[in-house]
């Protein structure tokens, strides 16, 4: 597999870095930068835009991302996401001030028809 075939827009679910059993659901948009590095924006729960940049190699894909929460405080992780294959990724992240007893996990799914966006 190699970075061009990452490129779209994935439904998400995953969990959150605490021990409650939150899940949220939303979108992840991968696309590629003049230096072949990954950009990525995820828009979480309809409401909460997320963005980062990563790298891939030997189908792993590690991001670094950022987000301001309503408080205006910035917060900033890492996911890293097995790449099962061009349709499937499956990962896990932390956040810099997240509860280090815990991992948030995410699974994206390929968006392949734009009817699946609004489902």
């Amino acid at each position: 597999m190699t970075i061009e075939n990452l490129v779209g827009t994935y439904k998400i679910i995953g969990s959150n870095q605490d021990a409650t059993e939150n899940t949220y659901k939303g979108t992840l948009t991968l696309s590629i930068d003049s230096n072949k590095r990954i950009i990525a924006k995820w828009f979480i729960n309809n409401e909460q835009e997320q963005i980062g940049t990563g790298f891939f190699k030997n189908n792993i894909l590690v991001i670094n991302f950022c987000y301001q929460s309503e408080d205006n405080y910035t917060y900033k992780g890492v996911v890293v996401y097995q790449c099962i294959s061009d349709v499937i990724l499956d990962g896990f992240w932390s956040e810099k001030h997240g509860n280090p007893l815990y991992l948030g996990t995410e699974r994206c799914f390929r968006i392949t028809d734009q009817n699946e966006l609004l489902n």
